[in-house]
């Protein structure tokens, strides 16, 4: 008989649980800290909204771009080896996607 290795994943944490270690770790009030993350998720919203720069960076983690997509038009009898038939592909508008960018300091992290 094979015994498997006892597996302990490590979860993600809960935003409760980030926001008592960081009370913590800084010895600031826990919702003095919900206030920061609020105001940081207002600041990011502003930065990347409409009438926004399109762009944040929270320094040493990442840089928060938005990228424009541009519309792509309808294609008729293509072939698809997946199913092996032809298919028409419908058109699809423009759009704006979010790309979140990795900084050196938090590459170097992991």
């Amino acid at each position: 008989m094979v015994k498997k290795a006892a597996t302990t994943a490590a979860k993600a944490l809960t935003k409760s649980q980030i926001l008592n270690s960081l009370a913590e770790s800084s010895g600031v009030a826990k919702k003095d800290v919900q206030a920061v993350l609020d105001g940081l998720t207002g600041l990011i919203s502003e930065s990347v909204g409409r009438k926004g720069p399109g762009s944040f960076t929270i320094p040493g983690l990442c840089k928060i771009v938005v990228k424009d997509k541009p519309a792509k038009p309808a294609r008729k009898h293509v072939w698809v080896p997946l199913v092996q038939e032809y298919r028409d592909i419908p058109a699809k508008p423009a759009s704006k996607a979010v790309k979140v960018t990795p900084l050196k300091a938090l590459k170097d992290m992991v």
